[in-house]
């Protein structure tokens, strides 16, 4: 279940980049290989960082504009062998 909660939460700000970029791509007369490889990955960053800052500094309820209400949690790795 951590592994699916990761990916939603980071697939979805990489999806609302694209879609921002390719708005911009239509109402802005910028190159498309700038757009696709520059602006939406920046723009995915910031949505994920904003809300990431929400979600621990506001309430965790922002989560979900990342896919899931809360960060995944990782069991905690054990000692190795000597």
């Amino acid at each position: 279940m951590n592994v699916y909660i990761s990916l939603l939460r980071t697939g979805v700000p990489a999806l609302v980049g694209l879609l921002v970029a390719t708005a911009a791509r239509y109402g802005l007369d910028l190159d498309p290989a700038a757009l696709a490889g520059v602006l939406a990955p920046v723009i995915g960053f910031a949505y994920y960082a904003v809300f990431r800052v929400a979600e621990h500094v506001v309430s965790p309820r922002w989560g979900w504009l990342l896919g899931y209400a809360k960060p995944p949690a990782y069991p905690a790795a054990k000692a190795p062998l000597p």
